[in-house]
């Protein structure tokens, strides 16, 4: 278990995270927010890169810090951009990560060959980098990150370049791997986590706004979501006057769906709220709607 323990994170003047307190067991956990909200700050502390100003995180009671190596080997890191060697194949890159990390030679060929076939790469694996699309390279920076059988999973915007279906192996392949270990996947894609969390972190403000299950964050925005048929005309009216989620043509005629938290007006639908609906609102940028 992690325990994040009245963590804050101050540059100068500047706070980047305020109070964070959070306990974690095994499962995947969504840290959901956008941009600059402070994700990478707080995936930073809890891979020892940088460290809190105020507070501390435990790892089944221990200070992470104060654990150093013992922690880091328990510990599976993908970074938003990872350095690797363009003329190294994937297999001879992660040979040379396994050997930096004390890992058997024989054992490492076969673990690499296991982790390259269930990332889609066993067929490359001997392909130099190079030429690689940003997506394979995302695959193999997926690999690296699970090259120590880690009980610690961080994952830091790990589906850009992604194919939809490439999202949907590297999801599945999350779930089964989530049984015996603790997974954190940092992003700012709604349908990243949004099926496969057990709990969604969202941050706002520098401080923690929800650690709660993905239908508990629904809940806060119950009966307030609506979707309706307007003509082209009506259109700029409702953008001013809500807080618009999506914009959908349907022939002649615009369906969109949107947030009003009062009376509901003649011939609105009104809909389950879904955890992007949340996102766009939680998040909102500070437009001037009246709800």
């Amino acid at each position: 278990m992690i325990v994040i323990k009245n963590v804050s994170k101050n540059y100068g003047d500047f706070c980047a995270l305020r109070e964070i307190n959070l306990e974690l067991d095994n499962g995947v956990y969504g840290l959901l927010a956008p941009n600059g909200a402070g994700k990478t700050t707080l995936i930073k502390m809890l891979v020892t890169l940088i460290s809190p100003s105020e507070g501390e995180i435990l790892y089944d009671g221990k200070n992470i810090l104060a654990m150093d190596q013992e922690y880091r080997e328990l510990l599976g890191y993908l970074p938003q951009q990872f350095g690797y060697y363009k003329n190294y194949s994937p297999k001879q890159y992660l040979l040379y990560l396994a050997a930096l990390k004390g890992l058997n030679k024989k054992e490492s060929i076969r673990i690499i060959e296991d982790l390259l076939g269930r990332v889609a790469l066993k067929d490359v694996m001997n392909k130099k980098m190079r030429k690689f699309s940003g997506g394979m390279i995302q695959r193999v920076g997926i690999a690296q990150a699970l090259l120590n059988n880690p009980k610690v999973l961080i994952l830091d915007e790990p589906t850009a370049g992604l194919d939809p279906k490439e999202r949907a192996r590297f999801r599945n392949m999350l779930t089964e791997l989530s049984r015996d270990r603790l997974i954190i996947i940092s992003t700012h894609i709604v349908s990243d986590v949004e099926n496969i969390s057990k709990e969604v972190i969202m941050v706002k403000n520098q401080q923690l706004l929800y650690k709660e299950s993905v239908e508990g964050i629904c809940q806060t925005l119950e009966g307030a979501v609506y979707e309706f048929n307007i003509s082209y005309d009506e259109l700029e009216e409702y953008r001013k006057s809500y807080l618009i989620l999506s914009e959908k043509q349907e022939l002649d005629m615009m369906n969109i769906r949107f947030i009003h938290k009062g009376h509901m007006k003649e011939g609105w639908n009104s809909v389950s709220p879904g955890l992007e609906d949340v996102f766009l609102y939680e998040y909102r940028d500070e437009i001037e709607v009246d709800m």
